[in-house]
């Protein structure tokens, strides 16, 4: 399970209240300038002007504690600046290949550890990433034509953009591979695959297994899966609870079984 639900807001244009002074108000207002949106600095203001969202800095608890009370009664969700219990949501290290953004976050407890992390992913991420993104979505129209089965264009797209794939986005200039692998893309044959489970910790997956259930359109699983195992499925891929020993139902594309570890731990 996870404490916090990563969500990416539009702001370009909209009001967004930021209070405070001090270096923490102004990273919060540059933030705020870098997505487009219109710094609000008095709450009342940003209320009547329908702002979504404040950011608080105030270095008094007292104040932050009124302001936020105040924001959130008006319907304002709430950022507070070192104060995880009065947040209503909290600010991610970002890494930016735009369209591409990565938001490193730690539910409040370390912003150095999502720094650190930010700036390891920083080396292997490359600045290419973005001109495959868009390169993508302006493909998007020919690869409808070209896949006009929506499961057939997923598989094509997962395979090409796997590692060592033509498409791998963290090998450079992927953006100017598009057009060649559109014009050879096939559609890719359907599969079933048994993972038989040692445990009920995801960890103890190999690289491939959790690949596979990131992938996969149908997971047929014994009842005695454990819920953790399957928090590794894809959100949207189909899924059926079988009795042990059952063969799964047909499927198009990838089907994968889960066999339940009968380790007693």
């Amino acid at each position: 399970m996870i404490d916090h639900l990563p969500l990416f807001h539009r702001i370009a244009g909209r009001p967004v209240v930021v209070l405070g002074s001090g270096e923490a108000a102004e990273a919060r207002r540059r933030l705020v300038a870098r997505a487009g949106g219109s710094v609000i600095g008095d709450l009342g203001e940003g209320i009547e002007r329908g702002a979504r969202f404040a950011f608080i800095t105030h270095e008094d608890d007292a104040a932050a504690e009124s302001d936020a009370i105040r924001a959130r009664g008006a319907g304002l969700l709430v950022n507070v600046t070192d104060r995880p219990g009065l947040c209503d949501f909290t600010v991610p290290s970002i890494l930016d290949r735009s369209p591409v953004l990565v938001a490193i976050g730690t539910g409040g407890v370390s912003a150095g550890l999502a720094k650190q992390l930010r700036l390891r992913l920083e080396q292997i991420v490359p600045q290419s990433l973005g001109a495959l993104a868009t390169a993508l979505g302006t493909a998007r129209e020919a690869l409808r034509a070209r896949f006009p089965d929506a499961g057939n264009r997923r598989r094509a797209l997962d395979a090409a953009l796997a590692q060592g794939g033509p498409l791998d986005p963290l090998a450079p200039g992927g953006a100017d591979r598009m057009e060649d692998w559109l014009a050879g893309a096939s559609t890719i044959a359907g599969e079933t695959i048994e993972i038989v489970l040692r445990s009920d910790d995801p960890e103890d997956l190999t690289l491939r297994e959790a690949r596979l259930l990131g992938t996969a359109d149908l997971v047929a699983f014994e009842t005695g899966v454990a819920p953790q195992i399957l928090d590794r499925v894809r959100a949207d891929a189909k899924r059926v609870t079988i009795a042990p020993a059952q063969v799964p139902p047909a499927g198009d594309g990838l089907v994968i079984l889960l066999r339940a570890s009968d380790c007693p731990c």
